[in-house]
This record gives structure tokens, sequence and C-alpha cells, in this order.
């Protein structure tokens, strides 16, 4: 799953709509859906998204010995 369902994914999990979760990020629906568009997000951008929707990101490697980093 890319980036840009993922965010679907949680927008509808949280009841919300692109547009409220533009306005929530302080920035205007049709950037953010241009943002959407092109799937280019930083770490930084999914912590405000996650911050916006009340939850926690977590973006981590995972080796086979369960050590994450």
């Amino acid at each position: 799953m890319n980036i840009t369902k993922k965010i679907k994914a949680i927008i509808a999990y949280a009841g919300i709509s692109e547009a409220e979760l533009a306005r929530r990020l302080g920035t205007s629906p049709a950037a953010f859906n241009n943002r959407m568009k092109r799937a280019k997000f930083s770490i930084e951008d999914l912590e405000n998204i996650a911050n916006a929707l009340d939850c926690d990101f977590k973006c981590s490697f995972v080796f086979k010995d369960k050590t994450e980093i």
C-alpha cells in the first residue's frame, strides 16, 4: 500500500474528509490534494498528519532478529 492509500485509509477511519484534514494541517484542500497526487510527504509531514488525527505515526526498520530502528 503506497502512502497516498494509507493516508486515505486513515482519513476514512477517522471519519473526516481530505478537505478537513487539509484545514487541520493549515493548508488548502487543493494544495493537499496536489500533494496526495504526487505522494510526496516527509517524515515530518506524516507526523503532522498523525497529530492532526490524534494518532501516532511509526516509521521504522525491523530486522529479522526483531531489532527495530
